[in-house]
């Protein structure tokens, strides 16, 4: 009794979860999968060190609720790569997991059946099911790094990681950044400061040692060799852009007086845009104009875009969902964002050869 008013006085319930590795015992890795993720990060890591001089395109739903829906979008999106693929890298966006300003769904891990059953053995399952069969296609994908024991469950599936920029500042996500495999996009402050990006920067590009669970689902001590393949991703704040010309220079200058690689993603969403979907091919289009003008930072673009256009709120009959919208911020339709990335590669492929 005595233990009770100790310990867990505000746990409900626990639940044990399978362990990474019996996760993956159920939804094995194949060769094909392996090869495609490991092409992925090779391709990143090359465009990151001037090798590649193509651009990489992180792009897709602002987050994963319907799989029918996730595996139409990438169907298209594959088929799209084989048109643009010379200049422009497309990777998908395949966001399971939330952060929430108060409450809120959390995403499909936390909430799978978007019922409040918090079924988050069951997501575990399906996030890994959907990036198996995405990387089976040849499709690369991307996710925001946000609970630092998710990615012993997926990690071995992704080719880019984002911090997102709540996290960014948090000294738990930049250990767990220097331990990743993949190459990892910092995005600025929600207050559109560069300092806690940089700060993070550095940070997982040095060595660390934290708490984390291995395969078998064990508490471990992580001792990591820190990932030089981090970059900052511009995504404005509080109302303001930061994807301009101006903007992007002043984040040059502060990379450059850090000592860091000069290599800039811009999120054309989020305080870029206004979270207003119809100004994310402006965004695209103004770097793609700054590359045209001689700037040679800029590697890689965000874009949040779905089947069909904006945003709708989860109703409570989910019958009522619309198919391919967006349950959480507002995205492009597929005809814009195949007619921005189109419209890209046009512009750029002749001259982003001489960017190496």
């Amino acid at each position: 009794m005595e233990t009770d008013r100790l310990e867990n006085v505000n746990v409900r319930s626990q639940d044990l979860l399978p362990t990474p590795q019996q996760v993956k015992a159920a939804l094995p890795l194949t060769d094909r999968a392996r090869a495609t993720v490991l092409r992925g990060r090779e391709t990143v890591r090359r465009i990151l060190d001037r090798r590649d001089p193509r651009l990489f395109v992180v792009v897709g739903p602002c987050s994963i609720h319907d799989l029918d829906a996730a595996r139409e979008y990438a169907a298209r999106l594959l088929r799209l790569a084989e048109e643009v693929g010379d200049t422009v890298y497309p990777i998908m966006r395949v966001y399971f997991e939330k952060p929430r300003t108060t409450v809120g769904w959390k995403g499909l891990i936390n909430d799978p059946f978007m019922d409040d059953s918090f079924r988050i053995e069951k997501g575990l399952h399906l996030a890994r099911e959907l990036l198996l069969h995405l990387a089976e296609m040849g499709l690369p994908a991307a996710t925001e790094a946000l609970d630092p024991i998710t990615p012993q469950y997926l990690s071995d599936l992704i080719t880019w990681t984002a911090i997102g920029a709540r996290t960014t500042e948090s000294q738990t996500h930049r250990e767990m950044a220097s331990g990743l495999s993949t190459p990892v996009g910092f995005k600025n402050g929600t207050d559109g400061s560069l300092a806690v990006a940089i700060n993070a920067l550095h940070s997982a590009a040095r060595a660390h040692h934290f708490l984390g669970i291995n395969q078998e689902g064990q508490c471990a001590v992580f001792r990591t060799r820190g990932n030089r393949y981090g970059h900052i991703v511009l995504r404005g704040g509080n109302g303001h852009p930061n994807y301009d010309s101006v903007s992007v220079a002043l984040a040059e200058q502060e990379l450059t007086k850090a000592g860091l690689p000069v290599n800039i993603a811009v999120d054309c969403s989020h305080a870029n845009s206004n979270k207003d979907p119809s100004v994310q091919p402006l965004v695209a289009e103004n770097c793609v104009n700054q590359i045209l003008e001689g700037n040679r930072s800029l590697v890689g673009l965000m874009l949040e875009s779905n089947l069909h256009a904006g945003s709708q709120p989860i109703p409570a009959d989910l019958s009522q969902l619309r198919y391919g919208v967006s349950v959480t911020d507002p995205c492009m339709d597929w005809e814009t964002t195949a007619g921005l990335l189109r419209g890209m590669r046009a512009k750029l492929h002749r001259m982003l050869p001489e960017r190496i």
